[in-house]
């Protein structure tokens, strides 16, 4: 789901792979609904491939977001309140426990409360993909 979810540096927002053209992807503003093409030359990254350190490994990025959506039982998160307070960190950590404090910063987080609030407002609700049952996958009776 997240894998046609990109950031393009330079570009604030979230925006969704529409099409591809010959030398750029059109994408598509979560926000605004504006689209327009992302060249090549332009720094993209889907959302599904990016993680967030924890203690002990990665955790991708759709799995903290389905922590954060439970925590704040699906609604968006007051990002300007938590930093006025300085306790990013304070609230990530009870949304993720076991985050690596030292390896992950407080910008980090902000962009990630802020890259949910876009996809909570675009009515995304889930953000892991199921995994759905192929011819090779044996069913249990």
């Amino acid at each position: 789901m997240l894998k046609k979810v990109l950031s393009i540096t330079g570009r604030p927002g979230l925006f969704e792979i529409v099409s591809q053209g010959k030398n750029a992807i059109i994408v598509e503003d979560l926000a605004s609904k504006r689209r327009f093409p992302a060249l090549s030359r332009d720094k993209i990254v889907a959302l599904g491939d990016i993680a967030i350190y924890t203690e002990h490994d990665e955790k991708p990025l759709a799995e903290v977001f389905e922590e954060v959506y439970k925590h704040s039982d699906g609604k968006t998160v007051d990002v300007a309140a938590i930093v006025k307070e300085k306790k990013l960190k304070e609230v990530f950590g009870e949304m993720l426990p076991d985050f690596d404090r030292e390896r992950v910063h407080d910008s980090d987080i902000k962009k990630l409360f802020t890259w949910y609030n876009i996809l909570v407002g675009a009515g995304f609700t889930k953000f892991v993909e199921e995994k759905e049952e192929t011819e090779d996958t044996p069913k249990e009776d």
